[in-house]
C-alpha cells in the first residue's frame, strides 16, 4: 500500500505536466497557430526570404567583381629545341639542342571587372522587385488557403463529434425501446415484426455511430496536419458548433464594399502582366551593346625547385587595363522572333487579367448566393429538426399505447435521424460559406 502511494505521488506531477501540454484551440486560435506552423505557410515565408536573396544576387552581378587565380607547373620532361650551332661557334649546317626556361613556374593574378552597361542587367534588377511582389502575394494567398483549410477541418471535427453524441443518444433510446418491445412480445402482447423493425433501425444507427467515431479520429488527424502538428496529437477544440455557427451569421458582410485590387488572385494576375512586360523588355535589350571594363595585376616566377613561397624568390609583375564592347549585329532574325514571342505572351497575360477580373466578380456573386443559401438552409433545417423531434415523440407515445405500428415509428425515427444530420451539416456549411466569401473579399 505504501509503495503504491509513493508511486502515485511520483506520477501525479508528470500526469499534470502531460495534461498541460495537450493543445487546445478555439477557431481563431487554430487559425493563428496554423499561419505560423502550417507546412505550406512556413515554406511560403521562406520563399519571400529566398526572393530577397535572389534580388541581391541579381544586383550584385552589376557591382565590382574581384577574382583571383594561381597556377603552378612542373615540367617533368622539358621540351628540347634545336637552333643552328653556328650561333655558338659551331659548324654551319649543324644544330645544337637547347632547353629553354626553368622546369618549375608559378603564376598568380587578381582581376577586377566592372559592368558599365548591359540592358539585360537593368531589366533583371526590375524583375527582382516583381518576383518579390509575387512571393509576397503568394504568401498572402497561401495564408488565405490555410485559413480556409483550418475552418473546414475544424468544422468537420465538430461535426463528427456532434454526430457521435447524437448517434449515442439515438442508440441508447433505441436499445431501451427494443428491450421494452421484446418484453411485451415475450409476454404475448406484441408481434415479432415490431421487434424486427426496431432491430433493423438499431443496426443502422449502430453502424452510423461506428462510422462517426472513425470520422472523429480521421477529421482530428486532418486538422492536426493543417495546423502543423503531429497527426496523433490529442488536440482539444474549445468551440461549440451551434455557438460558432451563430457567430458566423453576419448578413452585413454581403454589403461590404469590394475592391478588386485587394483580391489576391487579381494581384497575382497583375504580377503575371508585369513579368511578361519585363520579358519583352529583356528580349529588346538583347539588341543593345554591352560594355565591361577590367583591370588585372599578376606575377610570374620561375625556378629549378619549389621555392616560390620563400622571401628571396623573384617575381615578375604584369598588369592589364582593358574594356570589352560587345555589339550584336546580325542574329538571322532570332532576336526578332524572340521579341515577337514576348509580345504575344504579354497580350495573352492582358487577356488573362481581363478574364481574372470577370471570374473574381462572378465568384463574389456566387459566394454571396451560397452564403445566403447556407444561412437560409440552416434556419430551415433547424425548424425541420424541431418538427421531426415532435413527430418522433408523438409516434413513440402512440406506439407505446398501441395506436401506431412499428413501421410508422421507424419512419418517424429515420426522418429524425436524417433531420439531425442535415442540421449538423447546415451549421458547417454556414461556417465554410462565410469563409469562402471572406477569402474573396480578402478579409
Amino acid at each position: 500500500m505504501r509503495t503504491t502511494l509513493i508511486s502515485l505521488f511520483v506520477l501525479l506531477p508528470w500526469l499534470a505536466s502531460a495534461q498541460d501540454t495537450i493543445p487546445s484551440f478555439s477557431l481563431d486560435e487554430a487559425i493563428q497557430y496554423a499561419l505560423e506552423h502550417n507546412y505550406s505557410a512556413m515554406n511560403a515565408s521562406r520563399d519571400i526570404v529566398d526572393a530577397q536573396k535572389q534580388k541581391w544576387e541579381t544586383i550584385a552581378t552589376g557591382l565590382p567583381q574581384i577574382s583571383g587565380a594561381v597556377s603552378y607547373q612542373n615540367q617533368l620532361k622539358q621540351p628540347v629545341s634545336q637552333i643552328p650551332a653556328e650561333f655558338f661557334g659551331g659548324e654551319p649546317g649543324t644544330f645544337q639542342e637547347v632547353v629553354f626556361g626553368q622546369p618549375q613556374s608559378m603564376a598568380a593574378s587578381a582581376t577586377l571587372t566592372q559592368q558599365i552597361f548591359d540592358g539585360s542587367y537593368i531589366v533583371g534588377v526590375q524583375a527582382t522587385k516583381t518576383f518579390l511582389d509575387y512571393s509576397q502575394n503568394n504568401k498572402e494567398k497561401t495564408d488565405l488557403d490555410v485559413r480556409k483549410a483550418v475552418v473546414e477541418a475544424y468544422g468537420n471535427v465538430l461535426l463528427a463529434q456532434e454526430s457521435v453524441l447524437i448517434s449515442e443518444k439515438n442508440k441508447e433510446t433505441l436499445e431501451k425501446n427494443l428491450y421494452e418491445t421484446k418484453r411485451i412480445y415475450e409476454n404475448g402482447l406484441g408481434d415479432e415484426e415490431s421487434v424486427d423493425q426496431l432491430q433493423i433501425t438499431l443496426s443502422s444507427v449502430d453502424n452510423q455511430l461506428k462510422n462517426a467515431q472513425r470520422l472523429e479520429k480521421i477529421t482530428l488527424q486532418m486538422l492536426n496536419l493543417v495546423l502543423g502538428l503531429p497527426t496523433e496529437t490529442p488536440t482539444v477544440l474549445t468551440e461549440d458548433l451551434d455557438i460558432l455557427t451563430q457567430k458566423q451569421i453576419d448578413l452585413g458582410l454581403l454589403h461590404t464594399d469590394f475592391n478588386i485590387e485587394s483580391n489576391v488572385d487579381y494581384k497575382m494576375a497583375v504580377n503575371l502582366n508585369e513579368q511578361r512586360f519585363l520579358e519583352l523588355k529583356l528580349a529588346k535589350s538583347r539588341a543593345l551593346p554591352t560594355l565591361n571594363a577590367f583591370v588585372n595585376y599578376g606575377g610570374n616566377s620561375f625556378s629549378d625547385r619549389f621555392n616560390f613561397l620563400s622571401s628571396g624568390q623573384q617575381w615578375f609583375g604584369s598588369s592589364v587595363l582593358g574594356v570589352d564592347l560587345n555589339i550584336p549585329i546580325f542574329s538571322s532574325l532570332g532576336r526578332s522572333a524572340s521579341t515577337q514571342r514576348a509580345k504575344i505572351a504579354l497580350e495573352k497575360a492582358k487577356t488573362q487579367l481581363t478574364e481574372a477580373q470577370e471570374q473574381i466578380r462572378l465568384q463574389l456573386e456566387s459566394a454571396k448566393s451560397d452564403y445566403i443559401l447556407a444561412v437560409e438552409q440552416y434556419g430551415t433545417s433547424k425548424e425541420n429538426l424541431e418538427l421531426a423531434e415532435r413527430i418522433e415523440t408523438k409516434n413513440q407515445i402512440k406506439y407505446t399505447e398501441g395506436l401506431a405500428t412499428s413501421f410508422e415509428l421507424r419512419q418517424a425515427q429515420t426522418q429524425l435521424y436524417t433531420s439531425q444530420q442535415e442540421y449538423l451539416q447546415s451549421m458547417v456549411d454556414v461556417i465554410n460559406k462565410k469563409t469562402e466569401l471572406e477569402t474573396i473579399l480578402n478579409q
